[in-house]
Order: C-alpha cells, then structure tokens, then sequence
C-alpha cells in the first residue's frame, strides 16, 4: 500500500435528483484532490439515495454518472468508491464501484446483507461474495452500510490482501453510535485502514447521521466529520499497519480448525451431520 491521503465526501443527497447530486460530488471531489487526496469514499446509493418507485429508471442512469465520475478521476488522479443502483435485467443491485485513477473500474462490490428493517430485500437482489481489488494505491476492499455489522465479511477480505476497506453507508442518526464503533471494531480485529462515508440529512422521517470517519489499523479516529456536509481527509501510514501486524501477529496465531461449526461439537442422535 502506498502513503497517501484518503477522504470522505460526506454529502445530503436529493432522493431520484441525480444531476443535483452529482454535481454536489463532483464539487466535493475536486476540493479533496486539492488537498492531495488520491482515495475518496461516498455514500451509499450517492447518485439517488432510496426513491424505490423510480429505482430501475435510477439504475439506468447509472452509466453515465460513472463516465462523469471516471473523468474526474483521470483528471486529478483519485481513486473513487461508492455506492450505485446498477441494473442487471430486471434486476437492480446495490454496487459499490471502485473507479482506479486511470479511470477503469477496477471492480464492483454488490451489497450482500440486505437491510431487512428497512425491506430492502423488497427492491435489490443479493450479492454474493467479497472482493478485494487492486489499484493504483494497493488492495481495497468494498463494504456497503448494513455489512458493516458483519465481521465474516472484513474478515474475508483481510485474508484476501485488503489494505483499506471502504464502507458507504447510509446510515440513521439514532444507531450513529454503532456505526461508530463498527467502523474502529473492523479496524482493530482486521489491522487495517477503514474509511467510512456516511451520508447526512433529512429523507422523510429518517435522519442520517453522518460522523463519516477514517480509522487506523489501531483504532484511532485519524478524522471524523460532524452532521453535516462536508470533506475530510487525513493521511495514511502503511508503515503503522505493517508494525502492528507485525507486533501482533493476529493472522498468524488465528486457528480456523477451531472456528469450524462442527469441531468440538457433542452430538446427539441424529444431529450427527453425516
């Protein structure tokens, strides 16, 4: 992983306004590359928020917002992720895109835990797997809102070479606190960089709690947003996570046998899995 700085473009979407909110991105994307940022993070579904009846035409649109968005990152040499409705025939997904400095997207991560509260299986299909992709600043990882609840997730990615996982969320004001301690929790158990881009703002009765935040492999807030609109950026020593793998060597001294669900187990009649 090269040092770099990374940042959040923390941002009040416009539920179905794309333009309004694209060049809302893009303005917040050109101040972070300003500052020298070379990886930014948005929220989850940043081009349209949630406005379910008109989620396929939404989809639709979102080639061209990753045209727009790939222009950018050509032109100031940033690494982009975030989340998009994508259409795959009748079906929408909600995708993480990584679009590398070049340009390319570098990969796309579908949302695996599907947020049942909020029915959301109602309206997106499951993805599938984690991914870890590679780019232009080292390996990413891809994590969308209510996956950030599930360790299996990090964790597969970390053993897959993740650097940096980069979380998009929307994520409510009145569970902020666990977003908080989910983003430094996956930090600390996994000995890498989270960045985590919440968005902000009012959508009927619910508000999102922004507190958008990059966590260092040790847990430490290197930077956090507050409610409202804004960027924020820090830099990110590799050296300090190499150090703290190397200090302690939690991927060494884990023992997967013992994490089987069937090691251990006393069985009883026909709870014998064979």
């Amino acid at each position: 992983m090269l040092n770099i700085v990374a940042g959040c473009c923390q941002l009040s979407m416009q539920p179905g306004e794309v333009q309004h909110n694209c060049e809302a991105a893009e303005g917040m994307l050109v101040e972070l590359a300003a500052g020298k940022c070379r990886l930014a993070v948005l929220p989850e579904m940043w081009s349209c928020s949630f406005p379910y009846p008109v989620l396929m035409e939404m989809a639709k649109k979102t080639p061209a917002v990753l045209d727009r968005i790939s222009k950018i990152a050509v032109d100031k040499g940033i690494v982009i992720a975030g989340s998009l409705p994508e259409a795959a025939g009748k079906t929408i997904f909600n995708t993480g895109y990584l679009i590398d400095s070049t340009g390319k997207i570098a990969g796309k991560y579908r949302k695996v835990h599907l947020f049942s509260l909020y029915n959301e299986q109602r309206h997106f299909g499951y993805g599938t797997c984690a991914q870890v992709f590679s780019t232009s600043i080292g390996k990413i990882g891809m994590m969308i809102c209510y996956d950030l609840r599930f360790p299996e997730l990090a964790r597969k990615m970390a053993l897959d070479g993740a650097e940096i996982i980069c979380v998009s969320a929307l994520w409510p004001l009145v569970r902020i606190e666990h977003w908080s301690l989910l983003l430094r929790a996956r930090a600390i158990e996994n000995q890498l960089f989270v960045v985590g881009c919440n968005g902000c703002g009012a959508e009927e009765k619910i508000t999102w709690g922004g507190a958008s935040a990059i966590i260092s492999p040790l847990g430490a807030v290197l930077a956090q947003a507050g409610p409202g609109e804004q960027p924020i950026a820090v830099a990110l020593d590799s050296f300090e996570m190499s150090e703290f793998r190397r200090t302690i060597p939690c991927f060494e001294d884990r023992m997967p046998e013992a994490y089987n669900p069937y090691h251990g187990h006393i069985y009883d009649g026909d709870d014998i899995p064979f």
